[in-house]
């Protein structure tokens, strides 16, 4: 950082000179030693930002397509099926076990992924 603060004020410095000598300053000598920095945003933007984003995208579709029967993991690792989805409440309600008929409910962001769907056969065995 301070090599590019150094380089920066350098060229500004030179470039006064050469207006002192009646050559104006252009903008690309006075932008030159900032195009690393530049190149270093974009190199951010594509390597983090944007695959976190189109991550993002997916989850958001897999829970909007969220259905009765999914089987799914929550934040918190509990594996459960979906037995009602209530989209205008943002909760979800999940059964966790089988031989009691345990039933959870959970905020539908609290689903971390969808693992697959249970047919209707495995549910009544």
């Amino acid at each position: 950082m301070q090599i590019w603060l150094f380089n920066a004020l350098l060229a500004a410095a030179e470039a006064a000179e050469g207006g002192a000598q009646g050559e104006p300053p252009s903008l690309i000598h006075m932008l030159a030693p900032m195009w690393p920095f530049a190149l270093v945003i974009v190199l951010m933007y594509f390597l983090w930002i944007r695959p976190q984003r189109v991550e993002q995208r997916k989850h958001q579709e897999s829970l909007n397509a969220l259905k009765k029967n999914d089987r799914v993991v929550t934040i918190g690792g509990i594996f459960g099926v979906v037995t009602n989805v209530r989209k205008e409440a943002d909760e979800v309600t999940l059964k966790v076990d089988e031989d009691t008929n345990t039933k959870i409910r959970v905020r539908l962001g609290a689903i971390a992924r969808v693992l697959d769907s249970v047919s209707e056969d495995d549910q009544s065995k």
